[in-house]
């Protein structure tokens, strides 16, 4: 999946048109979907441990069977060939290929991916394989788990079993997804898996989730053919003040610097910002934490750079010194993820929101990808996930209307298509999700499928929006209007 550059010719603004070659996709992750939990050798994971403990997701769900694509994974390839997309984001099951976290890979589950890709490549469709989508082995997490620099070197050895196993069958490589999340939802807030409450070992997680990387992408490199591209996906936080104040501008420069600059600061610059260093020293001794030779390993060079984006993230300082704790957007919490930034308060960007009560506001997106450019010229851009979930239902005809989730991919691919036109060199989508899912804490409550999936029945039903998607996909450009409620 070698996209080309973005034409830089100027465009009309009635041209709703993407580059030739632009990659459209869907993607999932491997214990959102594949169920299967104890089959074929797999054993627990710290989502498995986390989901089965009361109180930590909605509903008492679970991901043990989720949307079953471990056993329907070939009427879901069939379900992506009638769509038209041109590639699938998923990851694997690091329980699956590598039980315990150590020693060598069970093939029984690599065979499962061998299954799946062999799948794709004869519908025409592209397999795009990440690595980590948050479900460290639980024995690995026994042991110290993200906070503990040997995990980092575990994580090396299973990339490169990984690799072995499937680089004959995929070309495009993502180390981790969002490693935001497991450092600092996993371990900082405790919404996430393992459900720790560490300000320290929130830092201490983020660096060696970094060094992980570097370390996998070395280990990729030395076993894939040279035609392969690697990546990391990042949720980039859209930063904002919330004013023009200088309080909220101080806000913002904190949230950036634990939301973003932590990661692409030593991935992309080579080092950790000076700030952040400075933000977080009351919590961690950064010159013990970080070893020689650590940052030339996390900045290996990648091919292309993932971005994940929702909704923006509007700051203040609390006027009260005391910032929230509850409604950032990432869950309720005593606690907060955003580490060393305690006396900060997020708002909403307007009252246009989702299911998730996230804001839409698709200049973000625009924005997101224009600064990210420019801050990195000649490093190519994907967008890895963007979505909406929404109160979707059947209809008596069998059908699911979902007319908002239409606007919002509509509103957020106008946005790429403008980033290109403006300069960034993006080269493909990839909607969240294909199907609907195990939504993390929040279970089964929340669809942001393009594919109903009725859980009793495990039956799939393409909602509107998969129509509507199939159509940009098939004419490679937005439809001139679109319907909103």
């Amino acid at each position: 999946m070698t996209a080309v550059r973005p034409e830089t010719t100027a465009r009309t603004a009635a041209d709703t048109s993407f580059p030739p070659g632009f990659v459209w996709g869907a993607a999932t992750a491997a214990y959102q979907v594949e169920g299967a939990a104890t089959e074929d050798g797999r054993t627990p994971s710290i989502w498995d441990t986390f989901s089965h403990t009361p109180g930590k997701v909605r509903g008492g769900d679970t991901g043990d069977v989720a949307a079953d694509h471990y056993h329907r994974y070939r009427d879901d390839v069939a379900l992506m060939k009638d769509l038209g997309l041109k590639a699938y984001r998923f990851s694997v099951s690091w329980s699956r290929v590598q039980p315990t976290g150590r020693g060598p890979g069970v093939e029984r589950g690599l065979d499962f991916y061998r299954r799946l890709t062999d799948e794709l490549l004869a519908a025409g469709i592209t397999p795009v394989a990440t690595l980590y989508h948050w479900d460290l082995p639980q024995e690995l997490e026994d042991a110290g788990g993200w906070p503990h620099r040997d995990t980092a070197d575990r994580f090396a050895d299973y990339a490169e079993i990984v690799a072995r196993g499937l680089g004959d069958r995929v070309g495009v490589w993502t180390t981790l997804n969002e490693p935001w999340c497991p450092a600092f939802l996993g371990y900082g807030s405790g919404v996430h898996a393992p459900g720790r409450t560490d300000p320290a070992a929130t830092l201490r997680a983020a660096h060696h989730l970094n060094l992980a990387h570097g370390k996998a992408i070395g280990a990729l490199r030395a076993n894939l053919p040279s035609s392969a591209q690697t990546s990391i996906t990042l949720n980039l936080h859209q930063v904002r003040p919330l004013t023009a104040g200088p309080e909220d501008a101080e806000a913002a420069r904190r949230i950036d610097a634990v939301g973003n600059r932590i990661f692409t600061g030593p991935i992309l610059d080579g080092a950790y910002p000076e700030d952040l260093l400075a933000d977080t020293a009351h919590l961690v001794d950064w010159g013990e934490l970080v070893h020689d030779g650590d940052l030339a390993e996390i900045s290996r060079p990648i091919d292309v750079l993932g971005i994940n984006y929702y909704s923006p993230t509007v700051v203040s300082l609390a006027p009260d010194g005391v910032g929230s704790t509850r409604d950032d957007g990432h869950g309720a919490s005593d606690h907060t993820p955003w580490t060393g930034c305690e006396d900060v308060a997020f708002h909403l960007a307007n009252d246009d929101v989702t299911a998730m009560n996230w804001a839409i506001d698709a200049d973000g997106l625009h924005t997101l990808l224009t600064e990210t450019a420019a801050a990195h010229p000649g490093l190519p851009l994907m967008v890895t996930e963007n979505g909406a979930a929404f109160e979707d239902h059947v209809t008596a005809d069998g059908r699911v209307d979902d007319p908002q989730r239409i606007a919002y991919l509509h509103a957020h691919l106008d946005a790429v298509r403008r980033a290109i036109a403006d300069g960034a060199d993006v080269r493909g989508y990839f909607l969240w999700s294909l199907l609907d899912n195990f939504e993390w804490s929040y279970g089964y409550s929340k669809r942001f499928g393009l594919v109903y999936v009725d859980y009793p029945t495990q039956r799939r039903i393409p909602k509107a929006s998969a129509h509507w998607y199939a159509g940009v996909i098939r004419a490679n450009a937005l439809p001139t209007a679109t319907a909103r409620d």
